[in-house]
C-alpha cells in the first residue's frame, strides 16, 4: 500500500467519550456514603456503650465462667469468637472489657476537658502575666509527648485502672488548654461579646452564656476523637501491665495475654484487637462528621 492510500484511508470513529460526572451528579452519592458511614460509626459506639452499661443484654456468657473442656476453643456456635486459656468466652469477655475500657477513654477526656477548659479561658482571659506563666506551664506539657508524659505520671504515682486514667487525661490537658485559648481568644473579640460587655452585663454573664459555649465547640471534636485515642491508651497501658491487669476484662490486657498463644489460637488476640480498631475508627468519623457541622458543611 502507497503512502498516499495509507493517507487517504478513512479515521474510524471511537464512538461517543464519556463524560466525566459532574460535581453536582457526584454531590449527593458522596452524600449519602458519608451518612452511611457516620451511621454506622454510631451504631459501633452505640453498641459498645450498651455492651460497658448492660453486658448482660448482649454477652452470651460470664466473662469469668470456666469451661475446662473447652480451651483454647476455635470459634463455634457455642463460642462465636472462641475461648481462651481458661475456656472463658473472649465474646463475653470482650463485652464486658467494654466499661473497663470505655471508662479509661470517657474518665482521661472528662479530666482533660476540664483540666483543659480552666486554663484555656485562665489565659485567654486573665491578666497578661497569668496568660504567660500559663501558656509557658502548657508548653512544657507539649514537649513531652502525651504517652511519655502519662508513664511519667504513673511512675510516680503507681500502677492501677485509676491511676491509669488520670495519667492518660492530666497527659492530654495541655492540648485542650491550647485550643480553648485560642478559640476563647477569638470569640472575646467578637462583635457579640463586645456588646454584651457595653449592654453592662456581668463578666461572669459573657463567659457562661457567649464565650464559653462557643469556645468549646472545636474541644467537642477533638474530645470526640479523644474518647478513642485514650481508649487505646489505656489498652496500651493494659497491655504493658500498668492498667487494668487480668483476670479483668479489658482489651488491652486481652491482647497481652493472647501473646503466649498466638500459634494455636488466632481469634485470642485477634478480636480484642478489632475491638480496638473498631471504636478508634468510629471515634474518629464521628469527631470529623460533627466538624463537618460545626464549619456548615453536611457530614
Amino acid at each position: 500500500m502507497s503512502a498516499t492510500e495509507t493517507a487517504a484511508a478513512p479515521l474510524q470513529d471511537p464512538g461517543p467519550i464519556a463524560q466525566p460526572a459532574s460535581p453536582a451528579r457526584r454531590a449527593p452519592r458522596s452524600g449519602a456514603g458519608r451518612r452511611i458511614t457516620v451511621g454506622l460509626a454510631a451504631v459501633v459506639l452505640a453498641f459498645f456503650v450498651l455492651s460497658a452499661f448492660a453486658p448482660s443484654l448482649i454477652a452470651p456468657h460470664g466473662y469469668d465462667e470456666v469451661n475446662p473442656q473447652g480451651i483454647l476453643a476455635a470459634p463455634s456456635g457455642d463460642h462465636l469468637l472462641g475461648t481462651d486459656e481458661n475456656g472463658r468466652d473472649v465474646l463475653s469477655r470482650i463485652v464486658h472489657g467494654s466499661a473497663n475500657s470505655l471508662i479509661l477513654g470517657f474518665g482521661a477526656v472528662a479530666i482533660a476537658l476540664a483540666g483543659g477548659t480552666l486554663l484555656g479561658l485562665s489565659a485567654a482571659l486573665g491578666h497578661r502575666v497569668t496568660n504567660a506563666l500559663l501558656m509557658r506551664i502548657v508548653d512544657v506539657g507539649l514537649a513531652f509527648p502525651e504517652m511519655l508524659l502519662a508513664l511519667v505520671i504513673i511512675a510516680v504515682v503507681g500502677p492501677g485502672p485509676t491511676n491509669a486514667l488520670i495519667a492518660i487525661g492530666v497527659a492530654t490537658i495541655p492540648s485542650y488548654a491550647r485550643v480553648i485559648r485560642a478559640q476563647a481568644l477569638t470569640v472575646r473579640r467578637s462583635s457579640y461579646v463586645e456588646a454584651a460587655h457595653a449592654l453592662g452585663l456581668h463578666r461572669t454573664h459573657v463567659l457562661l452564656r457567649h464565650v464559653l459555649p462557643n469556645a468549646l465547640r472545636p474541644v467537642i471534636v477533638i474530645a470526640t476523637i479523644g474518647i478513642g485515642t485514650a481508649t487505646l491508651a489505656g489498652a496500651a497501658l493494659s497491655f504493658i501491665g500498668l492498667g487494668v491487669s487480668p483476670p479483668a476484662p479489658e482489651w488491652g490486657s486481652m491482647l497481652a495475654t493472647s501473646r503466649t498463644f498466638l500459634k494455636q489460637a488466632w481469634w485470642y488476640g485477634t478480636f480484642p484487637g478489632l475491638a480496638i480498631t473498631a471504636l478508634v475508627v468510629s471515634t474518629s468519623v464521628l469527631g470529623r462528621a460533627l466538624q463537618a457541622k460545626f464549619e456548615g458543611r453536611r457530614a
